[in-house]
């Protein structure tokens, strides 16, 4: 080898040891690839490399890579002669199937990072960090935020790189096997879901919906009111990096806070930023406690119009001065968000402060909830109070004499001096109508308290022109079937059902009854109803005529008992009431369940005309 490198050298003459010339690096070069050099399987000598410097150069990369691999070959004997203590897990090898799956999978993830994503858009920012990246970054690498935040510590997979096939061992970021790209996809793309719940929500629980984008004014408060600019005064003059502020009412702006949960000293919220997945944000607020309560709602009730501002949504300024700190002061606000940005407050904290303060604009009973009292208990205490205090101011003064005189004295008048009595009223024409009363939750049937009063209304008019009630007479039962009869409709109908149970059980008996009662009532009064419950033996005459007449019109002979008269088939029944009037009956064949039918006639045969079951007979 010495002698090659010797013959290589420009002149024959060997040169001495120590030194260097121009041409030594390449000598060397050549010498050290002709070393590393294993010789040729068939035992002839390979071709002298040139003595070019790129064929050096590469002759030496070619002798370190061959050094490098025997070094790995040697390290990897050393360890199989070593006892296995702890084996891993066997890594499958890459084949075309497993690639497969891996596109099959950051398919998967793709579709469901964009069917999870939130429906808030991407804020400018993001556009000019995309922007600002360097040459050669990826496009799939995560966006970062506003340089002032730091990276976020959840790992992001590069999920569309795809594994060199030589590669011995997967690569942890791409999941080889289906399943656990499946599950490696739903970690990525799942987000966390809103907290808006309103049906979680009650006096010490608000949630309100996501505000819409709003244009950016330069200049203009972000609040209307001056107890929401409060709020948002102390929010900047506790931060400490106005350009956080800025890019948090950026984010107000534009609609990237979700729905808003108030609890009592705290405002929680979701927030997108720049990245997918939004974050999580709450604003805490010092709650009061029983005195500074007690010393508020004493101011409030101290002026009357203090309550009607608080009615109106409206904070008077000088209930906000009454001694307690009801408004935050700068460093009141407490914010805390799931991002990396240590920042006080980080831009979405702001952004949620800036959208707390559009929230205070519209309602301020939200700044009462976060100091710990919903509107709900904050109204009663105070009607409370204020009635309290009318209370004991009315015990400390006498009341006030009422107008006109005693009535013992007016009596106590007499001769000419006294004027006489103006003469009554002429009687209206009939009854009017009642007013009409509205249905509520929980209250009477608008209907039937309506069929009440027109049914008093009636009596009073018939008492007023006539002189007695037609009504007073009737027993419990009778009032009751009168009620039922004059509601609209026939037989137990859904409608009806619910005032004949309530009838019924008033008066004792069963809705069924009452339904059968009030069928008689209808065929013919009070008179019908006595035919109905109360069987009499009538006198001979008109009774015993009744039989002949039938059998003169070709009905068969009916058999008699008391008052009635029933078919040989037990299906048509004819009774006689005191008033000489025969009333039809109709029952099953053999049931004994008659109801009345037809309309009363003097005649038996006319009492039947019309109905259905006759022609069977």
């Amino acid at each position: 080898m010495a002698a090659s490198a010797s013959n290589e050298a420009p002149t024959g003459a060997p040169r001495p040891e120590g030194t260097t010339c121009g041409g030594d690096a390449s000598v060397a070069a050549t010498g050290a690839a002709d070393r590393t050099s294993p010789p040729a399987p068939d035992g002839h000598e390979e071709p002298r490399a040139s003595s070019r410097p790129g064929d050096l150069a590469r002759e030496a990369l070619r002798a370190a890579r061959e050094e490098r691999a025997r070094a790995r070959a040697r390290e990897q004997v050393e360890a199989a002669k070593q006892p296995r203590r702890d084996p891993g897990p066997r890594v499958p090898r890459t084949t075309r199937g497993d690639r497969a799956a891996d596109r099959r999978a950051r398919e998967i993830r793709e579709a469901l990072a964009d069917a999870f994503r939130m429906p808030d858009t991407t804020p400018p920012a993001s556009a000019d960090a995309d922007a600002a990246l360097p040459a050669g970054t990826p496009s799939h690498a995560p966006a970062t935020e506003h340089p002032d935040t730091l990276t976020s510590p959840e790992p992001t997979p590069a999920a569309d790189q795809e594994p060199a096939p030589t590669s011995p061992s997967p690569s942890p970021s791409a999941p080889r096997h289906p399943r656990r790209a499946h599950a490696a996809a739903k970690q990525v793309a799942v987000a966390p879901s809103s907290m808006g719940a309103p049906a979680r929500d009650g006096d010490h629980r608000r949630t309100f919906p996501p505000f819409p984008p709003r244009p950016s004014g330069d200049g203009e408060p972000f609040a209307e009111t001056w107890w929401g600019r409060a709020w948002v005064t102390a929010l900047e003059d506790g931060a400490l990096d106005p350009a956080r502020l800025a890019r948090g009412r950026g984010y107000a702006e534009q609609g990237h806070v979700d729905a808003i949960t108030v609890t009592p000293g705290l405002v929680l919220a979701y927030v997108q930023g720049s990245r997918p997945r939004p974050y999580r944000v709450q604003v805490r607020l010092r709650t009061f406690d029983d005195e500074d309560w007690d010393r508020f709602l004493d101011a409030a009730a101290d002026r009357p119009g203090h309550i009607a501002a608080l009615l109106d949504k409206e904070m008077p300024q000088s209930l906000a001065d009454c001694g307690v700190p009801l408004l935050p002061g700068p460093g009141d606000l407490a914010p805390r968000c799931s991002c990396p940005d240590s920042g006080h407050p980080c831009k979405h904290a702001a952004a949620l402060c800036y959208q707390t303060a559009r929230l205070l604009d519209a309602d301020p009973f939200v700044l009462l909830l976060l100091r710990g009292r919903g509107e709900r208990e904050v109204i009663d205490a105070l009607s409370r109070l204020s009635a309290a205090r009318a209370a004991r101011a009315a015990q400390g003064r006498e009341p006030e004499p009422l107008p006109g005189i005693r009535a013992t004295d007016a009596v106590s008048r007499r001769g000419p001096g006294l004027p006489p009595l103006p003469a009554p009223l002429p009687p209206p024409a009939h009854p009017e109508q009642p007013p009409v009363h509205p249905a509520s939750p929980g209250g009477p049937d608008p209907f039937a308290l309506d069929q009440l009063a027109t049914d008093a209304a009636a009596r009073a008019h018939a008492l007023l022109t006539t002189g007695r009630d037609p009504v007073g007479p009737l027993s419990l039962w009778h009032d009751a079937v009168r009620l039922a009869a004059a509601r609209p409709g026939s037989g137990l109908t859904a409608g009806s059902r619910a005032l004949y149970a309530s009838l019924a059980r008033a008066a004792g008996r069963t809705p069924g009854d009452l339904a059968r009662a009030v069928a008689a009532w209808r065929q013919g009064g009070p008179g019908g109803l006595a035919v109905l419950e109360e069987p009499w033996d009538p006198p001979a005459g008109r009774f015993d005529r009744a039989r002949p007449l039938l059998l003169a019109a070709d009905l068969p002979a009916f058999r008699p008992w008391r008052n009635r008269l029933t078919h040989p088939r037990g299906h048509v029944q004819l009774r006689l009431g005191r008033d000489h009037l025969w009333y039809a009956y109709e029952s099953e064949p053999g049931q004994d369940d008659w109801w009345p039918r037809g309309t009363p006639d003097p005649d038996p045969v006319g009492a039947l005309t019309g109905l259905d079951t006759l022609g069977d007979a």
